[in-house]
């Protein structure tokens, strides 16, 4: 019998999906942000330390977890496999904003957010598996929002395709990624009203 070959609405969601992972948007968005503010050098140096603690470990961490038989798939689609996935992200979160207190002086109030948005998905994941990618791209679109507020309309266009792209490759449930959604956007209206608040 021959097998059936993904539609191309399937084929479009999966790319979409895949290439707007949190990882990869948050990535874009402190690129973003550090050649935005800061000069070349500086750039570099302040966006560095985030690919070594925390970009860079989550992915070997996801890639050996997949390898090894742990994770079922990198988007760790499993309910029960993805506590162990937001231990380690938080950890380490809270490895860099240690690291940069320390050379700072000061606490670096994105990874503080995000840090929040994790421990509030781990929480719902013991009621519902809410979708990870509608919620950090709807949280990277209030990152984009704080900076410039065209880039951040655009970035909430792409997390609510994110969020429909879940559905369609049955990963989440329309209640899964409204659940996402719904804590993103709790948590991102706080990061933008303490970040309106503390620019004052």
């Amino acid at each position: 019998m021959e097998e059936k070959q993904p539609s191309l609405l399937h084929k479009t969601s999966r790319i979409i999906s895949d290439f707007f992972n949190p990882l990869l948007s948050l990535f874009i968005f402190f690129v973003y942000m550090s050649f935005l503010k800061y000069s070349l050098k500086e750039a570099i140096t302040s966006f560095l330390p985030i690919l070594i603690i925390v970009i860079a470990p989550v992915i070997i961490w996801l890639v050996w977890n997949v390898k090894t038989g742990r994770y079922t798939n990198m988007d760790v689609s499993n309910r029960v496999q993805r506590k162990t996935l937001y231990i380690f992200i938080a950890a380490s979160v809270i490895s860099y904003i240690g690291f940069n207190y320390f050379r700072n002086g000061q606490i670096d109030f994105v990874m503080l957010f995000i840090l929040i948005l994790l421990f509030a998905l781990q929480i719902s994941n013991y009621f519902i598996k809410s979708s990870m990618h509608t919620a950090f791209n709807i949280f990277v679109a209030a990152l984009f929002f704080a900076l410039n507020t065209t880039m951040g309309i655009i970035w909430l266009g792409i997390a609510i395709l994110v969020g429909i792209t879940r559905i369609i490759l049955k990963r989440h449930t329309p209640k899964e990624v409204f659940m996402g959604a719904g804590i993103a956007f709790i948590v991102s209206f706080l990061y933008l009203y303490c970040n309106i608040q503390f620019q004052h």
